[in-house]
């Protein structure tokens, strides 16, 4: 239970996801606590982001950028499990924390993506920003209607790493070979965000538009105001 309402892990690996994080969250130290874990994943988040602009200079740190992903997808989901699992829920703080961190972290891995010389600096900074316009989304959701879903489509944060890390082995290993794709990398690096970042929007606006129609159930006579004056 979040401070907005019921949780809802509606992403397709959630099952999965939250299997391995308990059996990891029964092993952790106790000495190790969840502010611990959140700081973890912003290393991961700070580092993600670094590897991706460096990668201008040695695609190699692709592998990095990869690893950094991993390491920010433990920090930022195994908290609120290792939290849950001692029975030490931080309900407000905990909420409050998560937003914030999952803000900074989209901000900064989409830079440094846009500071690689796969992706376009303004496809990336898009993305970003209907990211965070889809994060505010979620939590006006969580607040006016008590359910907390964190996902769009079914797709979460962990698949969206997931695409992330295919894209990093699809680009080193096309990068100084001859490649195997008909289109150069980077051509379809940019193309599998631009469609992306198309299906983010086109999910954002129609559940924005699923919610005003709710809410116009819920307060009719909130909407009436095309028929006064």
């Amino acid at each position: 239970m979040t401070e907005g309402g019921r949780r809802e892990m509606t992403f397709l690996l959630a099952g999965v996801e939250r299997r391995v994080l308990r059996a990891l969250a029964t092993r952790v130290p106790r000495r190790i606590r969840s502010n611990h874990l959140t700081a973890l994943g912003i290393l991961g988040a700070v580092g993600a982001g670094a590897a991706y602009a460096l990668t201008t200079y040695n695609p190699t740190w692709l592998w990095v950028a990869s690893l950094m992903l991993v390491v920010n997808w433990l920090g930022d989901s195994l908290d609120g499990t290792l939290a849950r699992v001692r029975g030490t829920q931080r309900p407000k703080y905990g909420y409050y924390l998560d937003h914030v961190v999952d803000a900074f972290s989209t901000a900064v891995i989409g830079l440094g993506i846009g500071l690689s010389p796969y992706v376009y600096l303004g496809l990336a900074l898009g993305i970003v920003v209907v990211y965070l316009a889809m994060s505010i989304n979620v939590y006006l959701e969580s607040t006016v209607f008590g359910v907390f879903k964190i996902s769009y489509g079914r797709v979460g944060p962990t698949e969206v790493r997931l695409i992330l890390i295919l894209l990093n082995t699809a680009a080193f290993i096309t990068t100084g070979w001859p490649s195997p794709l008909p289109v150069p990398i980077d051509v379809l690096a940019n193309w599998t965000l631009a469609i992306l970042l198309a299906g983010m929007v086109a999910l954002f606006v129609g559940r924005f538009a699923r919610n005003l129609y709710r809410l116009a159930k819920l307060e009719p006579q909130r909407f009436r105001w095309w028929e006064q004056g």
